[in-house]
C-alpha cells in the first residue's frame, strides 16, 4: 500500500505503507487510519516530534569502522546500503515546515 502526503505548500510526497505507518505514529496520530491530517496547529508539535525521531535515529545508527568494513564486504554500500529512517523522513519534514511557513495542512491518504 502506498501513502501520499500532500500540502498546499509542497510537492506530494509518497511513501510504503510501513514506512508512512511508522511516520504517522511519531507525528502523534493513529497509524491505523488510512487519510488523515496534521492542521496548521498541530504542525509545530509534530515536526518538533518528527525532528527529535531523526535524530535519535541517526545516533542509533552510528557504524563503527568494523561495521562499515563488514558492510563492504557484504556488499551493503552505495545503492544496496540500507536507507535509514531518518533519510526516508526528510521529505515528509522538509514539507511540514514549508507548510507551517505558509499556514497550511498536511493531509494524507492511502
Amino acid at each position: 500500500m502506498l501513502f501520499t502526503f500532500r500540502s498546499d505548500a509542497a510537492s506530494d510526497v509518497i511513501m510504503f505503507g510501513d514506512t508512512a505507518k511508522k511516520l504517522i505514529s511519531i507525528l502523534g496520530k493513529d497509524p491505523d487510519d488510512s487519510k488523515g491530517i496534521v492542521t496548521v496547529e498541530q504542525l509545530p508539535d509534530a515536526i518538533r516530534r518528527l525532528r527529535t525521531a531523526i535524530e535519535e535515529d541517526k545516533v542509533r545508527s552510528q557504524r563503527t569502522p568494523e561495521q562499515e568494513e563488514a558492510d563492504a564486504e557484504a556488499g551493503r554500500t552505495g545503492l544496496a546500503a540500507p536507507v535509514s529512517l531518518a533519510q526516508r523522513a526528510w521529505p515528509l519534514l522538509d514539507m511540514m515546515e514549508h507548510s507551517q511557513r505558509e499556514r497550511v495542512p498536511v493531509i494524507w491518504g492511502a
